[in-house]
Formats: structure tokens, sequence, C-alpha cells
């Protein structure tokens, strides 16, 4: 066993999640990986990888069992968040997503709102979070889209971009500012919304440098009426249900971008190998080996805080905010840089498509940009430490 074997060994899980992962593993290799070159080079949304996911039925592992959910440790889901990254960056953030935008809904949402929704998702259906708009990225305050009160209905006015599954989801979470609030801060609000409201429509969908066949889209709701019984707590708490959606799902995002990195430092080792110069092995010279050193003890180090993440989460803490973004932060910026020294040590072929290391390093680059750029992480750190 190497390093990161015997790390893997060690991560908390008990004997039904393991099993679970090495079937999500299993579904990684054998099925998923083979057709990851072929959606990124058509941009095709991964339906079929989807319906094998659904098959072995991991939507239920965010779901509570009164809902139709088999739940299981939050260590576990970043643990397959990171496979089936692994594997193909595109299925995992289809995936993953699911459980950034439901978690808002299992936490805040009335018991009558998770009888009638949760179930949907559980049976394999797909979830957006839509936040961002154009003028409104890294201070999500700064949103326009409009809630209006209209008797039992709400009507939901303005746009969102950059929206992951934002034109295959069967639900949003959604934030828009209540009309009858006049702070900005205090009118964000959050409500479900449901595929085939009228009044929606899917603007465009982007042309990506990576996760290509993850959907982005543009979306539009143009006085679309929600019953407002799909409203999450009351007009005005739609902020704090931001920021808790945000801290669970940015680990998440550092699972996605470690399995990215892994991939590319196991493509690195074997590549480096197998490689003759000057008739010896690459992996022969100092140089090399200096530069594998310095990628592995950083790639130890970083899942080592992926799993304490986990586990503090698992324990029932709430205030773990920082730590949520030292792991994104730290986790990205190593994808980032882990890809690009592979796609160096394959030379000139890393550059080519024949090698998975270009489009693994064409996926990291988003991961040092959503769920807050990194500089955004880096502030939020920092102020951590100042003193009032």
């Amino acid at each position: 066993m190497n390093v990161f074997d015997r790390l893997d060994a060690a991560i908390p899980l008990n004997e039904e999640e393991r099993m679970l992962l090495d079937s999500v593993k299993t579904l990684a290799r054998e099925k998923i990986a083979p057709r990851a070159e072929h959606y990124d080079r058509t941009a095709q949304f991964p339906l079929d990888n989807v319906r094998e996911i659904n098959a072995l039925g991991l939507n239920t592992m965010f779901i509570p069992e009164a809902y139709g959910g088999h739940p299981v440790s939050y260590t576990a889901y970043l643990a397959c968040v990171r496979e089936l990254a692994k594997a193909c960056a595109s299925t995992a953030i289809v995936w993953s997503t699911n459980f950034h935008a439901i978690k808002g809904l299992i936490d805040f949402g009335s018991e009558e709102q998770k009888q009638r929704l949760l179930p949907r998702i559980a049976s394999g259906g797909l979830v957006a979070l839509a936040i961002t708009e154009p003028s409104a990225g890294s201070d999500a305050t700064g949103m326009t889209t409009r809630f209006t009160p209209q008797g039992d209905h709400i009507v939901v006015d303005g746009g969102k971009t950059f929206i992951s599954n934002g034109d295959v989801a069967d639900l949003y979470l959604l934030f828009g500012k209540w009309s009858e609030i006049r702070e900005s801060k205090r009118a964000v609000s959050a409500l479900v919304f449901e595929k085939g409201t009228p009044g929606f429509s899917v603007l465009r969908t982007e042309d990506k440098m990576g996760h290509r066949a993850a959907s982005t889209a543009a979306i539009g709701f143009d006085r679309c009426r929600v019953p407002r019984a799909n409203l999450l707590g009351k007009p005005g708490e739609g902020l704090d249900i931001l920021i808790a959606s945000l801290n669970r799902s940015r680990p998440s995002i550092a699972a996605h971008a470690l399995g990215i990195a892994r991939a590319a430092f196991e493509d690195a080792v074997a590549y480096v190998n197998e490689r003759k110069q000057s008739g010896h092995k690459i992996v022969e010279f100092q140089g090399i080996q200096f530069l594998l050193a310095d990628l592995a003890a950083e790639l130890a180090q970083c899942e080592a805080w992926l799993w304490y993440v986990g586990r503090l989460i698992d324990s029932g803490a709430t205030d773990f905010g920082v730590e949520a973004s030292m792991l994104k932060m730290r986790a990205s910026d190593l994808a980032m840089r882990v890809t690009t020294e592979a796609v160096q040590l394959h030379g000139g072929y890393g550059y080519c498509k024949d090698y998975r290391v270009e489009r693994l390093m064409r996926d990291a680059k988003v991961t040092q940009i959503w769920e807050g750029t990194n500089q955004i992480h880096r502030q939020l750190i920092g102020r951590h430490f100042v003193r009032r």
C-alpha cells in the first residue's frame, strides 16, 4: 500500500458505507470513466451516467428515510463525490449539485414541503441551486430577482446565470428579494421553484472551458406564479438558508477538486514511470522526484483536512464556515497546481487530447471560482482573525 491507499483506508466509514463506496468506485471505473472523453468532446449532457447513478440509488444518500431516502454520513457523501470526480468531473457536479440544492429544503422546509417534494429527488430527480445573477456573484445580496406576494401565490420576476443543472432540473432552490421588505439583506428569501411553471425559460447554456458535459444555464422568470406553500421559512429568512447551503456545499466542492487532483497525480505517476529519456525512466531523475514529493505531501495534507471537516459536520457542528473556506480554497488551488504539473510532466503529449490530463486541467480551473472565488475565501478566513 502506498501513502494514499493508507489514507483512504483510514476514512471513518462504517461497513455499509464502505460497501457503498466500493460500489461507487466500481461504477466510476467501469462505466463513467470510459465515457468521460466522449462527453467532454461533445458537451452532451451525461444522461447515461445519471441513469447509472440513479440505478445505484445514490440520490437517496442525502434524503431522510421518512421521505424515501437512505441517508449516510456526510463523510461518506464526500468520499463518493471524490470518486465520481476522479472519473468524470462533469458527471460528479451534476450529481453533487442535487445535494447542494436540496439540503436547504431538508434543513429549513416544513413537513408538508418535505413530504411533497423530497420523494421526487430520492427517486432520481435533479435539483439546481439558483443564486448567481449577472450583477450578483460574490456579493449574492446584490441579487435583483423579485418575489412579490399575491394572495396564495408568489410572483417571481428576474433571472439567474451560471446555474448548474439549470436547464435540466426538476426543482430549483431559488433565492430572490421579497418585494415588501425594503432593506436589501433582510429582503433575501428562498423558495422551491418547480419545473414546468409558466413564465420560466432557459435563456442559454454556456459553452465552457471545462466541465463541458455539465449543463450550466442562464434562466429567466417572467411573472412566474409559485404557490406560497413553496416558500422556505418566512420572508426575509433567505440569507441564513443561503449561507447554510454554501457552507455545506463548499466541502463538497473541495472533494470534487481533490478527485480531479488525485486523478491527475495518478496519471502523472504512471507516465513518469513509463517514459524514458537518456536511457532512464524520468521518475529516476531527482528533479521529478522532488516535484512528486511536494505534490504528494500537499495532496495528503489536504485530503486529511477534508476528512477532518467531514467528521466535524458529522459530529453535529454548525459553526464550520472558516474550516469549509480553508478546505475549498486549498483543495481547488491544489487541483489547479497538480493538473498543471501533470500536463508539464507529460510534455507535449500533455497538451494533446490523447491524454486526459489536459481535460483535468480544464476541469480544475472552475473549482477556484464557483461556490465563492478563492479571493473571497481568503477574505472570509482573514476576517476571522480580526479582533473586535
